[in-house]
C-alpha cells in the first residue's frame, strides 16, 4: 500500500472519533471503498473497481478523497447537549447499558449446528429479477458526544431502519433517519454521482453475488479470509464481523445461510453467551466473540427454542478510553433487531402493501 492510501486511512481514524456510529460508518465505509480501490490499483494492472455501498454514497473524486471525507466528519461532530437533543433526526439520550453475560466455548459447535440445521429447514425463496430484498429494522447506537470542548458518552433512542436492494444491487432505497437528511431517505441506485456501476463483494454484497459464494465452510472461511485481509483489528474478528455483517442486513440464498454458520464455528475464539438481549428486548441465546483489541464483543441474538436469529450488538466487556472518555464494561456501542425481512416486488413497498 502506497502513502496515498496510508495517509487517507490515518486521516480517518484522527478526524472521525467524535463522530456518531452510524454516521461514523457512512463515512468511513466510503473512504475504506476507496482505500480498497486503491490496493488492488497497486496490485493488478487491470482497471480498479468502485465497491458497492449499502449506505448512500459520498460524492468525492479520488485525489481530494483524503480531504473530503474529512471535512465530512469534522462537519458531523455532534456538539449539542443535554439528554433529549436531536441529531440527524434521532434523540438522544444517556449511554446504553446491559447486564454482562457469561460467556463460554462449552457447547459452541453444537449449537452452531442446530442453528444451521433451522436455518436449511427454513422457507427461503429465490428472489427472482425485478424483485428487491427488504429488511426492516430497530437499531440504536452509542457515540462520543462533545459539548464545549467536555466529552461524554451519548446514544441515539431506538428508531426504525428500511433498506431495499435490488437483486443485482444496481437499484435500492434506505430510510434510516440517523443517516439521511430526508424523512424520505435517500437512493441507493447506480450509477452513482460519480458515475460508476460499482461490482459487488463481501463487505457490500447483492443478493446476486451472494449466490456465487462458496458453500463448502472450509473454502467459504477461505476467501473471507482472502478478501478482508488487512481489515479489522484481527484477521479472526474480521471474519466474525463479515459473518454477522451478513446475517444482519443481507438476503443470503438457502444453502449460504445454513453454510454461514458452520462456517463460523470453524473461527477461533468462538464463545456463547446464554442470556442476551436485543434492540427490542427479545431474549436469546447469543453466539459471540470477543475482539480483545477494543474490547468489545459481537453477539449473534438467536431464539432459544426455533433458533431463528432476532439481531445483533457490541457490548464493551473490557474497559477503553477514546478521546478521554472511558467506555465503562456493560455499554452497548450498537444494537440491532430485525423486525422484517421480506421479498417486495417494487422500491419502497413493504409486505403489508404487497399484500
Amino acid at each position: 500500500m502506497n502513502a496515498n492510501t496510508d495517509d487517507a486511512a490515518e486521516l480517518f481514524s484522527s478526524t472521525a472519533r467524535d463522530l456518531p456510529t452510524d454516521r461514523h460508518q457512512f463515512h468511513k465505509e466510503r473512504l475504506m471503498a476507496q482505500i480498497h480501490d486503491m490496493r488492488q490499483a497497486e496490485e493488478s494492472p487491470a482497471p480498479a473497481k468502485v465497491r458497492r455501498f449499502r449506505m448512500p454514497r459520498l460524492a468525492i473524486a479520488l485525489p481530494a478523497m483524503a480531504a473530503a471525507v474529512a471535512a465530512a466528519v469534522v462537519a458531523g461532530v455532534v456538539t449539542n447537549g443535554g439528554s433529549g437533543v436531536r441529531d440527524g433526526g434521532v434523540a438522544t439520550g444517556p449511554a446504553l447499558t446491559t447486564t454482562l453475560g457469561t460467556p463460554t466455548t462449552k457447547g459452541v459447535p453444537q449449537l452452531l449446528d442446530q442453528i444451521a440445521l433451522a436455518a436449511a429447514e427454513a422457507p427461503r425463496p429465490t428472489v427472482e429479477p425485478g424483485q428487491f430484498i427488504y429488511i426492516e429494522s430497530k437499531t440504536a447506537d452509542t457515540f462520543v458526544r462533545t459539548v464545549d470542548d467536555k466529552s461524554s458518552l451519548a446514544s441515539h433512542e431506538l428508531h426504525r431502519r428500511q433498506v431495499w436492494d435490488s437483486a443485482d444491487g444496481t437499484q435500492g432505497w434506505l430510510i434510516d433517519p440517523a443517516v439521511n437528511d430526508s424523512s424520505e431517505g435517500e437512493t441507493l441506485s447506480l450509477p452513482d454521482e460519480l458515475g460508476n456501476t460499482p461490482t459487488a463483494h463481501l463487505g457490500a454484497p447483492s443478493y446476486d453475488y451472494l449466490t456465487k459464494l462458496p458453500t463448502d465452510p472450509d473454502a467459504l472461511l477461505a476467501k473471507i479470509y482472502k478478501e478482508t485481509k488487512g481489515q479489522g483489528n484481527t484477521p479472526d474478528q474480521q471474519a466474525f464481523s463479515t459473518i454477522g455483517d451478513l446475517l444482519n442486513e443481507s438476503y443470503p440464498p438457502a444453502e449460504l445461510y445454513s453454510a454461514l454458520f458452520k462456517t463460523a464455528a470453524k473461527i477461533p475464539g468462538v464463545v456463547i453467551v446464554n442470556d442476551a438481549v436485543d434492540a427490542i428486548g427479545r431474549h436469546g441465546v447469543a453466539v459471540a466473540r470477543l475482539d480483545e483489541t477494543s474490547g468489545q464483543r459481537e453477539e449473534w441474538i438467536f431464539d432459544e427454542k426455533t433458533h431463528v436469529f432476532l439481531g445483533g450488538r457490541s457490548v464493551q466487556v473490557k474497559g477503553y478510553t477514546e478521546e478521554g472518555v472511558l467506555i465503562k464494561p456493560g455499554t452497548v456501542t450498537s444494537t440491532s433487531a430485525v423486525i422484517t425481512r421480506a421479498i417486495v416486488d417494487g422500491i419502497k413497498q413493504t409486505p403489508s402493501q404487497a399484500g
